[in-house]
């Protein structure tokens, strides 16, 4: 647990090589920058994206019309977004003494909680659901759990850049879909704006959140490479939306998502693992996995020297550590305009385990 622990939490780690970070030191860069993330993200979400899910939107606009396959998703995505409490207090619970993480857990979970409310409210004013129905729906939707995926707060967060990512695509799918510009033919004709607006504002949340997680697991990819890329590993082999195993009528709700052209394994391959792989300097999942591969056949840390390995040829850490500069520039930035920069100033130390490149020129 020592990743999700501030430094005066964390327990004694074995001696680190000179000129290397220890364990301690890089858990401790790590949670500065959550914390400074966190400042940085809560003021922006504010000040660009405060809005309600009651007032922000003509319900009263809305269709009553609206195609069953269209009030399928909806009622999936509702149903989804219930489990927004279990998903917040699940993960509070799992970082809580790290404060840049547990505060933005609490400040993700209120904007999830807008979401259920904003496609409940789209259920509701459909008039195709009655209120009494919402409310038994809601009681048999509670009657279950959502637990953690993983047990480890790593696993969890490269989970959630995944997740993240594909519920962005859902619901900017189901924008362009209300917007009228579906290429499906049971779905052509139809139109609604203000359930585009709806998808739209919540994609936009959603792009915000995805964000978050991927500079964290940047800054892990940066200071623990071997084990980040393993956990991204082990989430694409294991991956499914949250809630799947929950939520009522789930192989209806996948099914007419699919056929709508919403979302499918096509668009997990090419618009969320493939667009986060970018994000993260990772070529491909089969660059990945024989980058691991062979990083397994070198001997591992051993009478105080640190292996040299291809893990550093697996990704493209150059990419990486510029991407993670920019974030601790936008930090202090952010940091200047409230003072901290003189106070307590969050600071990019660089991981000096490495190994650097010798020119061409040198060799020759």
């Amino acid at each position: 647990m020592a990743d999700v622990m501030p430094p005066n939490m964390l327990a004694d780690v074995p001696p680190t090589p000179a000129g290397l970070l220890s364990n301690r030191e890089k858990d401790r860069l790590i949670e500065r920058g959550f914390l400074g993330l966190y400042r940085w993200y809560t003021a922006r979400s504010q000040e660009t994206r405060n809005w309600n899910p009651d007032k922000s939107f003509d319900w009263r606009a809305l269709s009553p019309n609206l195609p069953p396959e269209i009030m399928t998703v909806l009622t999936g995505f509702f149903a989804v977004e219930q489990y927004a409490p279990d998903f917040t207090s699940s993960l509070i619970n799992l970082v809580r003494r790290s404060h840049g993480r547990s505060h933005f857990q609490m400040r993700w979970g209120s904007e999830e909680e807008k979401h259920a409310d904003a496609w409940e409210n789209s259920v509701l004013f459909s008039r195709q659901r009655t209120p009494e129905w919402l409310f038994e729906y809601k009681e048999r939707l509670k009657a279950q759990t959502w637990e953690l995926p993983f047990p480890d707060a790593l696993h969890n967060m490269v989970y959630t850049v995944f997740q993240e990512r594909a519920t962005q695509l859902n619901y900017l799918n189901m924008m362009k879909i209300a917007q009228g510009k579906s290429d499906k033919p049971h779905l052509q004709g139809f139109s609604d704006p203000v359930l585009a607006k709806v998808a739209q504002t919540i994609a936009v949340d959603e792009a915000a959140h995805y964000n978050f997680f991927l500079e964290g697991v940047r800054m892990y990819l940066y200071y623990y490479p071997q084990r980040t890329l393993e956990a991204i590993r082990t989430i694409v082999s294991q991956f499914s939306m949250p809630a799947a195993k929950l939520v009522p009528d789930w192989e209806k709700f996948y099914e007419t998502v699919y056929r709508a052209g919403i979302y499918g394994p096509r668009d997990f391959s090419r618009d969320v693992m493939q667009v986060a792989f970018r994000n993260l300097g990772i070529e491909s999942r089969r660059a990945l996995e024989e980058g691991l591969k062979k990083t397994r056949e070198v001997p591992d840390f051993e009478g105080g020297s640190f292996k040299t390995t291809v893990i550093w040829d697996t990704f493209d850490y150059g990419m990486v550590e510029g991407d993670v500069k920019r974030l601790h520039i936008k930090i202090q930035d952010y940091e200047k305009l409230i003072g901290f920069d003189t106070i307590d100033p969050t600071e990019f130390i660089n991981n000096p385990a490495v190994p650097k490149k010798t020119s061409q020129a040198a060799d020759d």
